[in-house]
């Protein structure tokens, strides 16, 4: 019978991504209590187990209707079961509003669980549509829509603080309503449903559905997913109030924090579907229990007072997990329960095709189970022991017991199967018997390109220029969201003390620089990632995690008590943003030819710099009108020069919200995957013996390092040098006007060669800084400010031209280079491997210079802490500028020095890599 998946691609994607978004709304529904369960607790006054069984309630509905609802999807189509499953859960959420007491909250709460069971039905139906090499990656992007209960936590706190929690349940159960009638109009019958209709054949008893059932194995399975989905789901549920109860914070708060595990477990499990597809679900497995044992471990440590005798008397001491420690071990459990939950379902499909609708609702029913149980148990042990940690104690013992167990079943599988046959065992080998072995895992995808050859004029004008315009235009908005978040905190800085923060200007340049340190931290991993991951699934991934710094400001400016360690953890994150560029960079210049590549890559980072000027521009406007409604809370009133007005300074990063949802589903929907550009980390690591690498490191630092550190700086700054002046309606100008040349200057270095171009660069940097210090020197003097931006619009305008110059000089460089390192090799050889080094010695060198972002405002901090005035840290930097200027004339410009021969004509490009 001819293969029915392969007629429908656009079906396909359609079910995957219409499942993937119904589920987000079901699961969104089904942690509906751990949100309003707060609200009804207090309004019924329950006790802890009371609380714990209410919220665990719906979970227990979820978890053994997935077994039916299962069966029914391979006997019926999950396209019906899933508009049936919705609509049914929809109406009991709807009843909710109306039960006033306990055993009828209980009853509705039955009802509501109904929405859990949508996960059975989902996992049936997507799989139908994939074969088994594409399963792991498919199922793990539908089983991302753990994410709902992130939303939950993040929308339901706005819209119960502002109508109470029965227009939460009405809003959702609404949602639903919306989501079954899309969900039926948009999809269609999987192919085995259509092709059973075709054929006449009736469907498997129910009894031959639950047949394999009756295997041990599928049991041990089951209790994988009990820990990596049940803990999940019961940790989304009792995290909020273990926040509030332990650390003080308000609800809000606290579904802020706990969306720090949701996203990840929910989000990173499509990245585990990959990994599982790529190197086999065993690894993941091992992976995920080893480091959940270890994470656990350290959140089940109570708070303790130790008093040690000392030779010169007792040392006491207090040992305990801070909210910053928490929120990151947190984040880093969710991470590696993500990758497990994936892991766990690449399995069924490909041992049971025939049964995923019984043995995926088993496996899952066991899995929500523990979610129901979980929950209850964890109020037990509170109300017992009195440690609110009791329930990371709990979660570490069967962590570890899952760890311990699937070892030993591994070990004794190897043991008894030894040469062919033991390559044959499955990525689970205690599951041997369930079917017959896997092999090697193979990625097949219309989104890796098998066949990239850009150097090949006829290929490239073709094929090949269409494709990578493509991917770099998706790339741009993404890049420009990245630095957009990266620098959020140059203009929220500015605007707390009229919202009621009372922070030192230092600790404001902390908060201005912090960004920068993490951001450039990021970029030395991220430069490496593109050809270990594919450009494409690490493009969505860091997309993604922009929304949770985001979503954090947004929520954390609202409230002038937010702890300044908040503040931190905030800024910090927004180094996801910083570390992006790397990894962009990384990833176009696979796509471009030498002669190409560098207008490319000046396109992609100067219109990606434009985020720096988009976010001064833009946030000043966003931040004084409510265009989130109720649900973006209240303004701050604030003074100002026409009397009081309102300000929303949350829109700072509410407002890039919808942007970067859809920048991340255009990177996975519309990028490409390059198969020749994989490598090891270890295959890239050779770029550190390379001494170009380092010099271009310094070269850079002083061009984009000096950009991104101006940028960071310029606005604080100026409010400290001139405060008279209204710095925000200007300072979206400098970092425009950077990106800008950068992206417009591109043709320039490809022209005349990029060492060049940045020999000049920095004559111009050192002519813009000695202006600076000229006006800062006069600034009492009329207009004074006005020489003193013109010279920074001038520093801006170089650091852009030069940025673009010295990555058109880095694949010149690597080019030559092969000649001399590889000259064995053939041409090709030698293209490939500069292409590689190019790559990573991009993103390498964007890493070391991202950390200007944190050194320039912190050295203007410095400097006006110790000196009165920045002048000390501008003369450094003029110095540096110097240092740059004599590198690049006596390495690569000179007569004799790298590339003036190539960038005279004298010798072509590729005859120097030939």
């Amino acid at each position: 019978m001819p293969n029915p998946l392969d007629g429908n691609p656009q079906g396909r994607r359609t079910a995957l991504a219409m499942s993937t978004i119904a589920f987000t709304v079901c699961f969104a529904v089904w942690t509906i209590f751990a949100i309003i369960g707060i609200q009804i607790r207090k309004d019924l006054n329950l006790s802890e187990t009371q609380f714990g069984l209410l919220v665990g309630t719906p979970i227990l509905t979820g978890s053994l209707i997935r077994v039916v609802l299962g069966i029914w999807t391979d006997r019926y189509g999950g396209r019906v079961v899933f508009t049936a499953t919705m609509l049914a859960a929809a109406v009991a959420t709807f009843f909710l509003t109306y039960a006033t007491t306990y055993p009828q909250m209980l009853v509705a709460a039955l009802g509501v669980g109904i929405a859990g069971g949508s996960f059975a039905v989902g996992v049936a139906y997507v799989s139908r549509w994939y074969p088994p090499e594409k399963q792991g990656t498919a199922l793990g992007i539908f089983g991302a829509g753990n994410v709902g209960s992130a939303v939950t936590k993040f929308l339901a706190p706005l819209v119960l603080v502002a109508f109470g929690w029965h227009a939460v349940a009405q809003v959702w159960a609404g949602a639903l309503v919306v989501m079954a009638i899309v969900f039926w109009f948009t999809t269609k019958d999987d192919p085995v449903l259509v092709e059973r209709r075709r054929t006449g054949e009736k469907p498997k008893s129910t009894w031959l559905e639950l047949e394999p059932l009756k295997n041990v194995q599928v049991w041990r399975f089951s209790l994988y997913y009990f820990f990596v989905f049940g803990a999940f789901v019961a940790l989304a549920l009792w995290l909020p109030q273990y926040l509030i109860k332990v650390y003080g914070v308000d609800i809000r708060a606290a579904g802020m924090i706990a969306a720090f595990f949701s996203v990840p477990a929910s989000l990173f499990r499509a990245y585990g579907g990959h990994l599982s597809d790529v190197y086999g679900a065993r690894r993941v497995m091992y992976w995920t229990f080893l480091v959940s044992v270890a994470a656990t471990f350290v959140l089940s440590y109570p708070p303790t007072d130790y008093v040690i005798q000392g030779v010169n008397g007792p040392i006491a001491f207090h040992a305990e997990m801070g909210l910053i420690g928490f929120t990151v071990t947190v984040f880093i459990l969710g991470f590696f329960m993500a990758l497990g939950k994936a892991a766990v379902f690449k399995h069924i499909p490909v041992y049971y095709p025939g049964n995923v609708g019984s043995v995926g609702g088993l496996v899952g029913m066991i899995g929500g189970l523990g979610g129901f149980i979980l929950p209850i148990v964890f109020g037990l042990l509170l109300d017992l022991t009195g440690l609110w940690t009791s329930c990371f104690m709990l979660l570490f013992l069967i962590a570890l017991g899952s760890l311990t167990w699937m070892h030993f079943a591994v070990r004794q599988m190897e043991k008894e199967t030894a040469g062919e046959k033991l390559a044959e065992l499955p990525s689970f080998p205690e599951m041997q018997g369930m079917g017959q072995g896997v092999g090697k895992p193979v990625k097949e995808s219309a989104a890796v390109l098998t066949d990239w050859r850009p150097e090949d004029k006829t290929f490239w004008s073709e094929k090949g220029r269409k494709i990578a315009r493509r991917n770099l235009w998706l790339s741009i908005p993404a890049l420009l969201l990245s630095f957009a978040i990266w620098q959020v905190w140059s203009v929220v800085v500015a605007k707390l003390p009229l919202v009621g923060f009372t922070f030192t200007t230092d600790q404001l340049f902390w908060l201005a620089a912090l960004p920068g340190l993490s951001g450039a931290t990021l970029r030395i991993f991220y430069s490496f990632m593109v050809p270990v991951f594919g450009g494409r699934l690490w493009t969505t991934l860091t997309t993604w995690s922009l929304i949770i710094p985001a979503l954090g400001i947004g929520y954390a400016v609202q409230n002038p008590d937010t702890p300044y360690a908040i503040l931190l953890l905030l800024a910090l994150l927004c180094g996801f943003g910083g570390g992006n560029f790397a990894s962009s960079m990384a990833n176009i210049s696979f796509f471009f030819p030498k002669a190409e590549k560098g207008n490319a890559l000046a396109l992609n980072a100067g219109l990606g710099n434009l985020g720096v000027s988009v976010v001064q521009f833009v946030v000043p406007l966003a931040i004084t009108a409510g265009i989130f409604g109720s649900l973006g809370g209240d303004p701050a009133i604030v003074k100002s020069a026409t009397g009081e007005a309102p300000l929303w300074l949350q829109n700072a990063g509410f407002f890039f919200v919808p942007f970067i949802i859809l920048a991340a589903l255009g990177n996975w929907f519309g990028m490409n995957d390059i198969a020749s550009a994989k490598a090891s980390f270890a295959e890239q690591a050779v770029i550190f013996q390379r001494k170009h690498n380092w010099i271009m490191c310094w070269l850079y630092t002083g061009t984009f390092g000096s950009f991104i550190g101006y940028s960071a700086g310029f606005p604080l700054l100026t409010k400290t040098l001139f405060p008279d002046v209204n710095v925000l309606q200007f300072a979206f100008l400098g970092p425009l006007v950077g990106a800008l040349s950068r992206s417009g200057t591109g043709w320039l270095a490809d022209k005349y060669g990029g060492a060049r171009v940045t020999f000049w660069a920095f004559a111009l940097m050192m002519i813009g800084v000695s202006g600076v210090l000229w006006f800062i020197g006069i600034k009492e003097q009329p207009n004074a400010f006005w020489g003193f931006f013109a010279s920074f619009l001038l520093l801006f305008f170089a650091t852009g031209v030069g940025n673009a110059s010295t990555f058109q000089m880095i694949p010149a460089i690597m080019g030559k280079e092969m000649g001399r390192l590889m000259p064995q090799a053939t041409p090709e050889q030698r293209r490939l491997q500069a292409e590689k080094e190019s790559a990573a010695i991009t993103g390498f060198t964007s890493a070391i210079a991202a950390f200007g972002a944190f050194f320039i405002p912190k050295g203007y901090g410095t400097s006006i802490a110790m000196t009165g005035g920045p002048e000390a840290a501008l003369w450094a930097f003029l110095f540096f500028y110097v240092t740059c200027l004599a590198i690049t004339w006596a390495v690569y410009t000179r007569k004799g020095g790298l590339l003036h021969d190539v960038e005279r004509g004298r010798v072509s490009p590729v005859a120097a890599t030939a």
